[in-house]
């Protein structure tokens, strides 16, 4: 299933309108780079370059397995996302807990793509239906509206065929301003 969705996506993105995203382990990229120049106290960054992103931190089966794509007319987000079994909450079913991490991932980088370098401020879930290990689910997300800094996003967790509702999430995120700083105050 999840290597279906790769395709028919790989296909929207010849004509342009929808982006595949970067598939990567560490978190050195441009926006990060950007961030840690703005944002963070030096001392905060020592050994990054061990860091790497959370849900790309398990070998490759045994955790998340995704592939998110983007479409800049819509302001949204396609997650294509396979639980591995390292995942496991209730015997045989995914955790909640990496359920909300890839909706925060998802609506984050919904957040981003829209708006900027962004941080989570609040992500409020409804869960309406366990996820059984090693299934493939669709996380769609997508910027509902801005208001200054703020960039309210929402998203849905469905089954590839789309008949169950797994969960279904609002989001709030914050533009960081460049202005303001995250390094320690003397």
């Amino acid at each position: 299933d999840l290597r279906l969705l790769f395709d028919q996506f790989m296909k929207k993105c010849e004509d342009g309108s929808w982006k595949r995203l970067p598939s990567y382990k560490h978190i050195f990229s441009k926006n990060f780079q950007e961030f840690q120049t703005l944002y963070l106290d030096p001392s905060l960054v020592k050994g990054e370059e061990r860091a790497q992103l959370f849900t790309r931190s398990f070998e490759n089966g045994l955790g998340f397995e995704y592939v998110m794509f983007y479409n800049d007319a819509e302001k949204r987000v396609l997650c294509f996302l396979q639980v591995g079994p390292h995942l496991q909450g209730a015997p045989g079913f995914v955790h909640g807990g990496a359920i909300a991490t890839m909706m925060d991932s998802t609506t984050g980088t919904c957040a981003c793509r829209a708006g900027g370098i962004a941080m989570t401020a609040n992500l409020n879930i409804n869960f309406k239906r366990p996820i059984p290990l090693s299934s493939v689910v669709v996380i769609d997300s997508q910027l509902d509206r801005v208001e200054g800094r703020k960039l309210f996003v929402s998203c849905n967790v469905r089954s590839v065929d789309e008949n169950t509702l797994h969960s279904e999430a609002s989001a709030l995120f914050i533009k960081l301003d460049p202005d303001k700083s995250l390094r320690k105050k003397s």
